[in-house]
């Protein structure tokens, strides 16, 4: 189950897009579903990107979080039982704040990696400006037709974000 859950990581965001569209296009079980429930399908929609970007990033997400859990010392969680605390208890009073900076560094690398996606979502969700355009794809589209004004301004947008987001990081783990 581990190796599935960090397939996204190694495999190229175009077959992730691809595995995306198989699994929630028009022709799948959850891809009925959702335009039965919702009356549109998701495929091409800012909920599409969404989607890419989570699914891409998760793995980072994953490994922060288990690293995090894993570096628990597990006395003090058994301490916490035999105090008469539920599992529930033990989990969000104790698991979780000893794993905050594990959890905090991993939800801020996941959003740094799922604001620079670009093959699944551009695959999934289009580029569709104003409704499923991303900075990686505005800067795609900006080189393309030769607008290298604008590309730069993208450009340089998301570097100082990222920065700014990796200084965080850092900050957070100090």
């Amino acid at each position: 189950m581990e190796t599935t859950l960090m397939l996204p990581m190694v495999l190229p965001p175009t077959v992730v897009g691809f595995f995306l569209i198989v699994i929630f296009g028009k022709n799948s079980m959850a891809g009925k579903a959702i335009e039965w429930l919702f009356k549109q399908p998701i495929i091409f929609t800012w909920w599409a990107a969404v989607i890419a970007s989570i699914v891409v990033a998760f793995p980072l997400m994953y490994q922060s979080a288990k690293s995090g859990f894993q570096g628990i010392n597990l006395d003090i969680e058994e301490a916490a039982r035999v105090d008469g605390a539920n599992e529930w208890r033990i989990f969000l009073f104790i698991s979780i704040p000893l794993a905050s900076k594990a959890l905090i560094s991993g939800s801020i690398l996941s959003f740094a990696r799922a604001l620079g996606e670009f093959g699944a979502t551009l695959m999934f969700a289009g580029n569709i400006p104003g409704k499923t355009q991303t900075i990686p794809t505005a800067i795609y589209i900006a080189i393309d037709s030769g607008n290298m004004k604008m590309a730069w301004m993208w450009v340089i947008s998301i570097v100082i974000l990222s920065f700014l987001i990796l200084l965080t990081v850092r900050v957070k783990q100090e």
